[in-house]
């Protein structure tokens, strides 16, 4: 059994799954035929499902999966410029938040949205870690501060930079700058020796950080805390990743304590046409 297989009847020979398959798998037969399948496929293949999406014939099935289950796109409320603009420029990171726990079923949504996020060759590598207890959060907080000041010791013109002096001042007054006594966590990690796992956690976090507000919930990225992942070992057994794995992003999560009502101004667009 090849890697696909086209229903004759149903196939339109409109070769959209010719243009659109990132890896050239589809041919076309030459005789007004259904397309036929590249050699090498099966190896190539990306598993994407584009060919699945792109049919409005349902004539593909893909390694046995037709397109008969996939919801459609219709099914889904579209979205316009003006209302993309209200969320994109509307976005604030939250830096107070209410004492109250966002449900866990609110926060699976959140992930089942973020999964959707793109990845080089349809790697899929982000593993997604919620830290759900706020005392929790707060002692990886308190971790942090543990590379703050080993890094202060050892780095300081760098600790000086980072100004990393003032906020362990701030936590030891009762002050958490580093995640903001956020309720909640949720990290992106995955194989650190697979080229496209940073970035796909990045993405990944970036697609639930623009889904957030949509439910109401502010996020904030855990700049501090990502930094410390990758460099301190204490914080690093505190995380329990699976061997191989690094944290590659994370965002503080939760109700915001208090509602924004403008949009502040950005620097001009740098661009260059060519």
């Amino acid at each position: 059994m090849g890697l696909f297989c086209i229903d004759p009847d149903k196939c339109q020979r409109d070769y959209i799954c010719v243009d659109e398959c990132p890896m050239g798998l589809f041919l076309r037969s030459g005789r007004g035929d259904p397309p036929v399948e590249a050699e090498g496929a099966e190896e190539l293949c990306l598993d994407c499902g584009h060919c699945l999406a792109v049919c409005p014939h349902q004539a593909i099935s893909l390694r046995g999966r037709s397109a008969a289950g996939l919801p459609r796109l219709e099914s889904f409320p579209g979205i316009g410029p003006e209302q993309m603009a209200g969320l994109v420029k509307g976005r604030r990171s939250i830096r107070a938040y209410r004492k109250k726990r966002v449900p866990r079923a609110t926060l699976n949504r959140l992930i089942d949205l973020a999964r959707y996020a793109p990845s080089g060759s349809n790697t899929q590598p982000v593993h997604f870690l919620i830290v759900e207890k706020a005392e929790q959060v707060q002692a990886l907080a308190a971790l942090v501060t543990g590379w703050f000041r080993q890094t202060i010791e050892r780095q300081p013109e760098l600790a000086g930079q980072l100004h990393l002096d003032k906020v362990v001042e701030r936590w030891e007054s009762g002050c958490d700058c580093i995640l903001r006594r956020a309720p909640h966590l949720i990290a992106a990690h995955g194989p650190k020796d697979l080229r496209t796992t940073q970035t796909a956690c990045l993405i990944a976090l970036t697609y639930l950080e623009l889904a957030a507000p949509t439910f109401g919930l502010g996020t904030c990225w855990a700049g501090y805390f990502m930094t410390a992942a990758a460099n301190y070992a204490p914080l690093q057994e505190a995380l329990a990743l699976p061997q191989g794995h690094q944290c590659f992003a994370a965002l503080m999560i939760g109700w915001p304590k208090h509602g924004y009502v403008r949009v502040p101004e950005r620097k001009p667009a740098r661009v260059e046409w060519r």
